[in-house]
């Protein structure tokens, strides 16, 4: 991760939310992944929702935050822009609900299960690249979309950001009502989790 995002391993997680000192908890991943698993009392701002519920997030969140999304990436991003917002010393969920789950922390599941964001990225990625070099084989040059799909997954990994990612999280399935679920001064429950 970066300086201006620490970061929290899953034990010290753990133990906070055992001893009762537990964290608020800020899940950035989409809707879809959110309702498909997540941490009892994460509170849900989807990624592309922050930029415009900054004000009302700088009012209710603090230090004691930690950001998680699928495996830390999204989580970083939401961090940079809190940051801006004036919420500099948020913490992200070292390895987000991958390295949560493999320890074997709770969850609550809703719904029916969702392909996370990356599991969507991979499909779409190599099924362009795929059809693009077979169809190379009747068109002459289409070799070059599958070249493109690696340059961008290239700049994607050097950028820890992801174009395919950000444009796949707008489709019906992965949005919602861009909202927020934190309640109005801390007070009140996670109306996800009820």
């Amino acid at each position: 991760m970066t300086e201006s995002s620490p970061t929290i391993d899953v034990a010290t997680l753990r133990a906070l939310r055992q001893r009762g000192t537990g964290p608020r908890l800020l899940d950035v991943r989409t809707r879809g992944e959110f309702q498909s698993s997540h941490i009892p009392g994460a509170h849900h701002v989807p990624l592309d929702a922050l930029k415009e519920r900054r004000e009302e997030l700088r009012q209710q969140l603090d230090a004691q935050t930690v950001l998680v999304c699928h495996s830390g990436a999204r989580a970083t991003q939401a961090a940079r822009i809190l940051a801006e917002a004036g919420l500099p010393h948020l913490r992200v969920l070292d390895g987000g609900m991958v390295a949560w789950q493999a320890a074997g922390g709770e969850v609550v599941r809703r719904g029916r299960p969702r392909w996370d964001l990356e599991r969507q990225v991979r499909l779409v990625a190599g099924s362009i690249v795929l059809a693009s070099v077979v169809g190379s084989v009747f068109l002459p040059g289409l070799q070059w979309v599958a070249a493109a799909i690696g340059a961008g997954l290239t700049v994607a990994a050097l950028t820890n950001t992801c174009l395919m990612g950000t444009l796949l999280a707008k489709l019906p399935w992965n949005r919602g009502v861009a909202r927020c679920d934190l309640p109005i001064a801390g007070v009140g429950e996670n109306p996800a989790d009820s």
